[in-house]
């Protein structure tokens, strides 16, 4: 099943060693499983010397799992759901949170 997650959504996360940190999707990468949160999973990358560049230090972001993450759908409260999907009125596919009794996603 593919990531139920999309970019811009406001996640928490659940497990591992930021657990409990709340951010915004900047990137989602569907084959890997992956998300991307802003300020979270952000390493240093040694770069060895070639010949095109210097040796030294990159800065770059490392995803997290999707299954490490969960959709926040109160900002307030800071409740969280998991996602389906369901129909609305005119047949069209949405995304639903389960934790609020199928309400629909905007």
């Amino acid at each position: 099943m593919g990531v139920r997650i999309k970019i811009g959504d406001t996640v928490k996360i659940i497990s591992g060693a930021n657990k409990g940190t709340t951010g915004k999707v900047t990137k989602v990468m569907p084959s890997k499983n992956k998300v991307f949160i802003e300020g979270v999973g952000n390493r240093t990358r040694h770069m060895r010397p070639t010949m095109y560049r210097q040796a030294g230090k990159k800065d770059i972001q490392v995803g997290i799992d999707a299954s490490n993450v969960a959709l926040v759908i109160d900002a307030k409260a800071g409740t969280t759901s998991r996602v389906g999907y369901g129909k609305d009125k005119d047949g069209k596919t949405v995304r639903i949170a389960r934790q609020a009794n199928n309400r629909e996603i905007k």
